[in-house]
């Protein structure tokens, strides 16, 4: 078998934002992290060699890159943002020994085992149990969903595009958020709320339902107004976007039995924490007929770790090198 590598380039690249760092294959440490905004680049490529350029890492030849799209073949097409590359062209024009690209949520997932108690919070009852199946998903940009497998000692991580199923509305405020997305959109999925635009919708929709004059607000400003606590509809908005948060967390948990736990990742959430103990998420995780009980046995956890799909994209490619 060949030597590890001592060090590798991770990537995380989102819709909005690509984060780099050079991380120790014998660690897992991470250092020399920056964020571009990804608009600053016409390319990947283009991200990537700069990067390497400015913090002088132009010697290491092993890369992956955790990315939020589909990765299904060479060529990555970005779900939301217009980059689009083929992996073993992008290899070849830099001269990389190794690039693995995997999905975002991939690279969450294989992070999870690696966290600190410290990097993560508990939310109500239930409890892990070794070796079996986790979930994940994460609000961001958009909604990313992911399994975790322990099998024969290596982690096999199961991503999917579970941000694109239908969501479901269980009360009336809810059928008139859906009918307002239904009008926008024709299929109104899970992402279409809990994500950075799923927020403003929402926000929207609870204006019109109530027929109150509110101004368009990003995302950002409904997140600061709900924690100060300065807007009861941004407050309400942060409100429903838990309560659905919680059940689609909850199917998850029942479509794998995930009795590893269930973890909420993502750029919003972490931001929210102080609003999420009050909320329906916990209630509504479990709020699931005759396996309401079932579900009460689960965990669920919010990753507060700083830079997870860095760290996951480092599991990965230590662990694809340690088995190649």
């Amino acid at each position: 078998m060949a030597k590890l590598p001592t060090h590798a380039i991770v990537a995380d690249i989102g819709g909005t934002n690509a984060r780099f760092s050079r991380v120790s294959l014998d660690n897992l440490a991470l250092d020399k992290v920056a964020v571009y905004p990804c608009a600053q680049f016409a390319t990947l490529a283009d991200a990537l060699s700069h990067y390497m350029q400015q913090q002088a890492l132009t010697d290491i030849k092993h890369v992956a890159i955790a990315i939020a799209c589909p990765v299904t073949g060479d060529h990555v097409s970005m779900t939301n943002f217009h980059w689009q590359f083929s992996v073993q062209a992008m290899q070849q024009q830099l001269g990389l020994t190794a690039l693995n690209v995997i999905n975002d949520f991939t690279a969450v997932a294989m992070c999870l085992p690696a966290l600190t108690a410290e990097q993560k919070v508990k939310l109500g009852n239930g409890n892990t149990q070794s070796g079996q199946p986790i979930a994940v998903l994460g609000a961001g940009t958009g909604l990313g969903v992911a399994h975790l497998l322990e099998v024969n000692g290596q982690f096999l991580a199961l991503p999917g595009e579970g941000g694109h199923v239908d969501w479901a509305a269980q009360n009336e405020q809810e059928w008139f958020i859906q009918q307002m997305l239904a009008k926008e959109y024709g299929h109104v999925s899970p992402e279409r709320l809990l994500s950075g635009p799923g927020l403003e919708a929402i926000y929207k929709a609870l204006a019109l339902h109530r027929q109150q004059v509110a101004e368009p607000l990003n995302a950002a400003e409904i997140a600061r107004l709900a924690l100060s606590g300065q807007s009861s509809l941004a407050q309400d908005t942060v409100q429903q976007f838990f309560a659905s948060l919680g059940s689609v967390a909850g199917d998850l948990a029942l479509t794998l039995s995930t009795f590893g736990g269930v973890y909420i990742a993502g750029g919003i959430v972490p931001k929210l924490l102080p609003l999420l103990a009050n909320s329906e998420f916990r209630a509504r995780f479990e709020a699931k007929g005759r396996f309401s009980a079932f579900n009460r046995q689960i965990a669920t956890y919010v990753v507060t770790a700083e830079q997870p799909g860095l760290v996951g994209a480092a599991v990965y490619l230590k662990q694809f090198l340690a088995s190649n």
